[in-house]
């Protein structure tokens, strides 16, 4: 059963939103779907459509690997039917998220990320200082097999009372971690291997 069609998986991250800010869900791609997608980045990869991901926005942005390492492109709608679905899958989240927190969720957008050997991404959030749209980031990993010495975690920074602790979690094949963009720092560890994702935010029209 793919996520669309499980209320009960919905309804576990709309209440992991809603009481702690952040939801990681083991088993969110069916496992067809994570293997294709995989596929499709490596693909895109070998065909040179991905390229060094910049940080900033507009005449600011830079590439500067050594803040961020990885690769990207962004998803458009009718590039394959494998994006396709996908997407289509995340717009059935983003009905759920906008049904059960009445966040006024209107797109969603979405890039494969490919992180080689040794790179990773510091610390840092996903809202722009000057653009509130993104409201809920979404991360889906497509890396099969992975071990707990490859490395590669994403490391979110949590809020415990006065003080903050650390929660580092392995990039496992088919699973998904959602949290509010403007509210939770995170980072990505160095990996010994490939380490493939597809990065994604729902987001509000501009005020």
């Amino acid at each position: 059963m793919s996520a669309l069609a499980d209320p009960t998986l919905l309804s576990r991250i709309v209440d992991d939103l809603a009481q702690q800010g952040w939801s990681r869900q083991a088993a969110f791609l069916p496992d067809d779907l994570t293997r294709q997608l995989a596929e499709e980045c490596r693909q895109r990869a070998q065909q040179g459509a991905l390229t060094p991901a910049a940080v900033g926005r507009g005449g600011s942005q830079q590439v500067r690997e050594g803040v961020r390492g990885d690769r990207i492109q962004w998803l458009e709608a009718g590039q394959t039917a494998v994006c396709d679905r996908y997407l289509a899958l995340m717009d059935g989240l983003r009905q759920a998220l906008n049904e059960g927190l009445y966040l006024g969720l209107a797109d969603f957008e979405s890039h494969f990320a490919c992180y080689p050997p040794g790179a990773f991404y510091q610390r840092h959030v996903d809202r722009f200082r000057d653009d509130d749209r993104r409201v809920v980031s979404a991360l889906v990993y497509l890396n099969d097999e992975w071990q707990a010495g490859d490395g590669g975690a994403l490391r979110l920074h949590l809020a415990d009372g006065a003080a903050e602790r650390a929660l580092d979690i392995p990039p496992l094949g088919g699973s998904l971690v959602l949290f509010l963009s403007a509210e939770l720092p995170h980072e990505v560890l160095p990996a010994s291997r490939e380490r493939l994702s597809l990065a994604g935010w729902f987001r509000r029209r501009a005020l």
